[in-house]
């Protein structure tokens, strides 16, 4: 039997089609700022607690910049939560780690980061983390 993180994980997700609609999701979610595990795929260990919610919103702030800067399309669709109104699970893909979006690759591609509020479970993944991204979560977390 699956987990409910397990269950939440593999369920049914919204995109953020649009940058507008990221827009409202940070929103709502500097709103209900607290108890958020923030979870680096593949490169950090499963996080134990949540994230401070100054660092919260330090990384709100950092991932809405990179992801703007990095995904250089008019559009976003590459962030999913599972509720826009009252999220408890939000999927940040990595604009350098796509793959192939109708999933013909036969590689399941996982998002880079992971907010939740439901403790996290280890996610498998053999993607690459470039140094670039390694070294931007660092400076977002030497400064809180």
């Amino acid at each position: 039997m699956s987990s409910q993180f397990q269950q939440k994980y593999n369920g049914r997700f919204y995109n953020t089609l649009h940058w507008e609609q990221l827009d409202k999701l940070w929103g709502v979610l500097k709103e209900n700022n607290s108890d958020w595990y923030v979870y680096f795929i593949n490169h950090e260990e499963v996080p134990l607690v949540p994230l401070e919610t100054n660092e919260f919103q330090i990384f709100l702030e950092e991932i809405n910049v990179l992801l703007k800067e990095d995904h250089e399309y008019d559009y976003c669709g590459i962030v999913y939560a599972d509720s826009f109104e009252h999220p408890t699970m939000v999927k940040i893909y990595d604009p350098h780690n796509l793959g192939a979006s109708c999933g013909s690759s036969g590689r399941k591609i996982h998002p880079r980061w992971l907010l939740s509020k439901i403790p996290p479970e280890p996610i498998e993944d053999d993607a690459l983390v470039p140094n670039v991204r390694k070294r931007w979560w660092q400076r977002i977390f030497e400064t809180t």
